[in-house]
């Protein structure tokens, strides 16, 4: 199965210290488709209006704590009434743009020097059409599939995404919630909080723990045992983290991301030192599925599969590492082709609508992983808007599925696309034409 994911850790640098710290010490208590997708039950209701979807464990479920200390029963009743409301991802982002100072909107949607990179993630996506076919039966579409042996109600991850905690309090345990509750799979940053162990006190589950190299490989080892030990059910390495990129929205400004003080480049020496020996040493001595995130390229794909790599998993870091990159949706085919069903294949890059997951899929990816989308829900809502924005991309999803002509996902494939002029100017939000940066 291969797999595909959307944004991606987004505060490097300001939490390399704290997390430092955090990682030091123990929390106590805390048609060319080879993926094997898994039939959902068929839709009940046929409405243009959204239907409302309760959360497995309704409002009054297990929630988890804040990092600022929990949300009180009135914040919680106000995000569920709230989450009743949404009816469109237009909405959402417009509600999570209000509740973001203009310093932490643009640390979330900038991108590294002139912001090539992150625009031809979203130009790539947009310059592909659907090649629709017609009078085939759509009345029971299937949109869920597995990845890892983790079932996912659609083929969508959490992308690993740093500072969560600037979004909503809860950090990357509201995320955790969130995707427990509508039922994907989350991917936490190392660079979040809380930390790994107090999220998956919180919030048990199955989860990968993406890591940022700190420390020497002693220090990592620990780490990933402490990961395995706390329940994690994966470990990713990000490999497009060598150094820490120029992001001029914040340069400009003098603004300092939150939880820490800008750090020097010896916190990056480690993951500047990180090599094909890394994989191989943690691919020997420990026993979990291992995730490489930053692959661009069919010849370290290859190399990524051949040294049992289990999720080869492609990305530009949002657009905020490297600038200048091909889209990421333009590197899918010739990864997906070197893994050749070795590995599951993970994509991130501009994904916002159910459309863009669809095109991934057809291109081969086994699921799509959201992180922008991810951020700005926990701003609108905390975790019941992120249930309700998934619920959302789940209706697109099946739309878009269905008026392809295609029964589930097992019927996707390159013969539905084709090249395309795009209509709009790309940019983070150009998937959502009623809004503007600064409505």
């Amino acid at each position: 199965m291969r797999l595909v994911a959307d944004d991606d850790d987004l505060a490097v640098v300001p939490l390399l210290a704290q997390a430092r710290c955090c990682l030091s010490r123990r929390v106590a208590g805390a048609h060319d488709h080879h993926c094997r997708h898994v039939r959902s039950a068929p839709v009940a209701a046929k409405t243009l209006i959204l239907p409302v979807i309760a959360s497995p464990r309704g409002s009054g479920g297990n929630r988890c704590r804040t990092a600022a200390g929990g949300a009180g029963r009135g914040t919680r009743a106000r995000r569920g009434r709230q989450r009743l409301a949404f009816q469109t991802l237009h909405e959402i982002v417009r509600r999570g743009r209000q509740n973001l100072s203009r310093n932490h909107w643009d640390y979330l949607i900038g991108g590294a020097d002139s912001e090539t990179s992150l625009r031809r993630n979203r130009q790539a996506l947009d310059s592909l059409a659907y090649r629709p076919r017609i009078l085939n039966d759509v009345s029971d579409v299937a949109v869920s599939t597995t990845l890892l042996g983790t079932p996912l109600r659609i083929p969508v991850v959490l992308a690993p995404i740093g500072s969560l905690q600037v979004f909503d309090a809860g950090g990357g345990a509201a995320a955790a919630e969130a995707a427990r509750d509508f039922g994907v799979l989350q991917i936490l940053s190392s660079v979040c909080l809380p930390d790994f162990e107090a999220v998956a006190a919180a919030v048990p589950g199955p989860r990968i723990y993406q890591l940022y190299l700190m420390g020497d490989q002693g220090w990592m080892d620990e780490v990933i045992a402490r990961a395995m030990a706390a329940g994690y059910t994966g470990f990713c390495l990000t490999a497009d983290t060598q150094v820490y990129s120029r992001r001029e929205r914040d340069i400009l400004k003098g603004f300092v991301p939150p939880s820490g003080s800008r750090a020097g480049a010896s916190d990056f020496s480690y993951q500047a030192r990180m090599t094909w020996d890394t994989v191989e040493h943690v691919k020997a001595r420990f026993d979990i599925p291992l995730v490489v995130k930053g692959v661009a390229t069919a010849a370290d794909a290859q190399r990524c599969a051949g040294l049992g790599v289990d999720v080869v998993y492609v990305s530009n870091h949002g657009g905020r590492q490297l600038d200048h990159t091909r889209g990421c949706i333009d590197c899918l085919p010739e990864v997906v082709e070197a893994v050749d069903g070795r590995a599951s294949v993970l994509v991130d890059g501009g994904f916002m609508r159910g459309a863009d997951v669809v095109k991934a899929l057809c291109l081969g990816a086994d699921a799509v992983g959201v992180g922008r989308l991810e951020a700005l829900a926990l701003a609108a809502g905390g975790a019941p808007a992120l249930v309700r924005a998934l619920e959302i991309l789940e209706h697109e999803i099946r739309t878009s599925v269905a008026l392809l002509g295609a029964g589930g996902l097992d019927d996707l494939g390159p013969g539905l696309l084709a090249p395309a002029v795009p209509v709009n100017a790309p940019g983070v939000l150009s998937a959502f034409p009623l809004l503007g940066e600064d409505y």
